[in-house]
């Protein structure tokens, strides 16, 4: 049975003003991938060890689900809001993780 997908795209805002524009982009962004196939939902976490630091963790159904999205044409106009936000502190700025175990 294929796992679920968790990604990670790590964003940065350094002021109250760049937090609320990525709150705004999150939000844009979340509506137009709400229909996605194989999209579970996602969440904008925000550290409270470092508040520039925050993370949009996205939920798949499968590694296929989220490679037919990330290599489909609307891709990069679905992220583009959040784009600017993105935190250049990582050498990565987003991780793809297969859910190997889990308790609920």
């Amino acid at each position: 049975m294929p796992a679920e997908v968790r990604v990670l795209v790590y964003q940065a805002a350094y002021d109250d003003e760049q937090l609320a524009a990525v709150r705004d982009a999150y939000h844009l962004v979340s509506k137009r991938m709400a229909q996605v196939p194989g999209m579970l939902g996602n969440e904008l976490l925000r550290s409270p060890a470092d508040p520039t630091a925050l993370v949009v963790v996205s939920r798949w159904s499968d590694m296929a689900a989220f490679r037919a999205w990330e290599e489909g044409a609307t891709h990069k106009d679905d992220t583009a809001p959040l784009r600017p936000y993105r935190d250049t502190r990582p050498t990565v700025p987003f991780g793809i993780y297969e859910v190997d175990a889990e308790y609920r």
